[in-house]
């Protein structure tokens, strides 16, 4: 059973997202503004949409922390959509003084037909609703939790963009502290200056073409410890876990835990990483991360890196042919408003899957219905892994 859960409710245009967190330790320092910065990061980049414009994110916390402080108890919060006002007439949750019109035209690459056969929903409305990426405001909400209780033991995440449709980034050969500070100074997160202009003149190029771009995003965790996951189930494996955690997001079609498909492609010899050992940092040491900080399913102390490839949005302004759910007639698909590409607001929500992958990893290993009993909990782990 996981250790940290979360649930989210709320549909796109409906009042307001919902969350409830279970299995923070007592005693984390949290405000609304740790959360709200992650809420408004993800609303960045260039290629958004006309949605960006209307939401300002903001968190209400309404339960689970007191004077600051969490309690050890559920958490809730709450976003609200401030577009709710301008859809009352189609996304009330009380009875509408009239039917609204059905959408009946799946767009392909939603899940608007796929959830409609499968709800038994003829307006499908009552899928894409839900099914829109507007649902991870919430979980990036969950996941600046995550990564709070996380910076108290030394673990720090980011991400950068390291492609967006033909365009791959050349990433420096710079400290991570340095390319998580170029990441979050880039509109598409980005630490390649060259890369990040040819991303946006293919961008701008594709939004005049009415269609949309995809890319490939990168989630570095630095500080983590041996020990987290297992080998002796398939579903304890945290690569495995992590990889499931990403995929989850919208549009994301592949997942890549360091070198991923390259390695593949190599002998042996050039993926696996020697072992030499620091006396005095009483530590064993990797010349190399090609294993992305994974082997076993279990992290071995060095930086935990994955992939998410990220396809084109697929709303497009120029439609794919589509066929009415009622009249099987064949139609253009049904537009919403959408974006052009959202790449880099995607690897915000990366983080957030990384992190609560990790935090779930953390609380299991460690335990601690408190901040104070998981720091010494963490102290004693540290100081085991010294002597070994």
């Amino acid at each position: 059973m996981a250790r940290f859960r979360f649930l989210t409710a709320g549909e796109s245009h409906g009042p307001r997202l919902s969350v409830v967190i279970d299995g923070v330790p007592a005693g984390l320092s949290l405000v609304a503004a740790d959360i709200d910065e992650d809420l408004a990061r993800r609303q960045r980049g260039y290629g958004r949409g006309g949605r960006m414009k209307i939401e300002k994110d903001r968190v209400d916390i309404l339960g689970g922390v007191r004077g600051g402080e969490t309690l050890g108890s559920p958490i809730a919060l709450s976003i609200e959509n401030r577009d709710h006002a301008s859809w009352l007439d189609r996304m009330s949750p009380a009875p509408m003084a009239s039917t609204p019109e059905p959408l009946t035209r799946p767009r392909p690459g939603h899940a608007d037909l796929a959830g409609g056969l499968k709800y038994d929903r003829k307006d499908l409305r009552d899928i894409l609703e839900r099914a829109s990426a507007r649902e991870t405001a919430a979980r990036t909400a969950v996941g600046a939790v995550a990564k709070k209780l996380l910076a108290a033991l030394g673990i720090d995440i980011f991400a950068h963009v390291v492609a967006i449709g033909p365009v791959t980034a050349t990433v420096p050969p710079l400290p991570y502290a340095e390319l998580k500070a170029a990441a979050r100074a880039s509109d598409l997160a980005c630490t390649d200056p060259v890369a990040e202009a040819a991303m946006r003149a293919a961008i701008l190029e594709t939004a005049h073409a009415g269609d949309t771009l995809g890319g490939v995003f990168e989630v570095v965790a630095t500080g983590v410890f041996p020990g987290l996951g297992s080998h002796v189930h398939w579903d304890r494996k945290l690569d495995g876990r992590l990889a499931q955690a990403l995929v989850s997001i919208h549009a994301i079609k592949a997942v890549e835990i360091g070198d991923g498909i390259a390695a593949g492609r190599s002998r042996g010899s050039q993926v696996h990483d020697p072992i030499g050992y620091d006396p005095e940092a009483r530590a064993f040491t990797r010349s190399s991360n090609h294993c992305g900080g994974l082997e076993g399913g279990i992290t071995n102390g060095e930086p935990v890196i994955c992939r998410a490839v990220m396809k084109p949005i697929a709303t497009l302004k120029r439609a794919l042919p589509s066929v009415d759910v009622r009249t099987k007639e064949s139609f253009d698909a049904a537009f919403e408003r959408s974006d052009v590409c959202a790449v880099a607001a995607a690897s915000v929500v990366g983080e957030a899957m990384v992190a609560l992958t990790l935090v779930d990893a953390v609380l299991e290993k460690l335990g601690g219905d408190s901040m104070r009993e998981l720091l010494d909990n963490a102290r004693a782990l540290r100081t085991r892994l010294e002597e070994y």
